[in-house]
């Protein structure tokens, strides 16, 4: 009994034809020659659309793909730009954890921007786009438009006013007016203050592609929907989002997922702009800038390299887990 396809099976089973007799038969397993058939068959049989996807695929591959293989072979080398590269094993990695103070203090500053900016602005920017999507379509669109406008635009010299640590800064002004504070405070300099002030900038800023991706994922959900859920037994709003809302946006939620983490694991120019580089005894020192300080001030690629492998390793890795929390909504 030969086998032609395989069709997409449901709770593990893989579906197989008959090429003689057309009976579907299940399977729990599939080898890796009938997987590289069925993959064959589809490329033949959906060639023009393979077609269509092939220049981004190209570009993707080349541009991505390849220097992601590439920094972590250098990873484990003394690359330096001006020299042929060496291979030195994992005295890159040793050097990181056990002879680098900085890199940890730049490993635990871009843990603490993750876990607090990247939750808050992905549930902020779920919020927001729940609350917009039931208003009127003229409304939506403006409110809509004044959420994203300060993402296309560099707002940062308006907060380094705002921020300003003389006298003459707008919220120093102002609390020195009514009485809060005797003498101006150095916001965007001193430690004790950088870091809230940064995350609070960096969470106003955060209402991007992810925010317009639940906006057009609310569109998406069929209003029949909800009138079956009523019958179901659905009673009240939030029922109605996590039952049905959520689970028929799960690839915006998962979209949106990935673009928060990146943005959140790779904060730096926003610190860069406000505080400089480096800040103040490397307070708001994350591993973006550890990374641009060894790769393009000291050209040490191959230590550059390992700090962003390690990078894009905690990037993954967060990313499959926050993937497996999504798949269990509306459950």
């Amino acid at each position: 009994m030969a086998v032609v396809c395989v069709l997409p099976g449901h709770k593990g089973l893989i579906h197989f034809k008959s090429m003689k007799t057309g009976t579907v038969i299940m399977k729990s397993s599939i080898s890796l020659k009938e997987r590289s058939c069925y993959t064959l068959k589809q490329i033949k049989k959906y060639k023009a659309s393979y077609g269509f996807v092939a220049p981004f695929l190209i570009i993707f591959v080349v541009f991505t793909v390849v220097p992601v293989i590439m920094a972590m072979f250098l990873s484990f080398t003394d690359f330096n730009v001006l020299q042929a590269a060496n291979f030195v094993g994992f005295s890159n990695y040793k050097n990181l954890f056990l002879k680098d103070p900085l890199f940890l203090i730049a490993l635990k500053n871009t843990i603490l921007f993750a876990a607090i900016t990247g939750p808050i602005s992905y549930l902020l920017c779920l919020w927001l786009a729940w609350f917009i999507n039931d208003l009127h379509p003229r409304a939506r669109s403006v409110l809509t438009l004044l959420f994203y406008a300060p993402t296309l635009a560099n707002v940062y010299t308006v907060w380094q006013l705002i921020f300003s640590g003389d006298a003459n800064g707008f919220l120093n002004a102002w609390l020195i007016k009514i009485g809060v504070l005797l003498e101006p405070i150095q916001w965007l300099t001193d430690k004790r203050y950088m870091v809230p002030v940064l995350m609070f900038i960096i969470l106003w800023g955060s209402l991007g592609t992810t925010f317009l991706t639940f906006i057009a994922g609310f569109q998406t959900v069929n209003t029949s929907l909800y009138e079956a859920a009523a019958v179901d037994g659905i009673r009240n709003r939030w029922q109605e989002l996590w039952y049905v809302t959520l689970p028929v946006m799960r690839p915006q939620l998962l979209f949106g997922a990935v673009m928060s983490i990146t943005s959140s694991f790779g904060v730096g120019a926003v610190i860069t702009t406000l505080c400089g580089f480096p800040s103040t005894d490397y307070a708001a020192h994350t591993l973006m800038h550890h990374l641009e300080d060894y790769g393009t001030i000291r050209f040490q690629m191959g230590y550059a390299c390992a700090i962003a492998t390690i990078l894009f390793l905690i990037m993954v890795t967060v990313n499959i887990l926050v993937q497996k929390l999504i798949a269990k909504v509306g459950e």
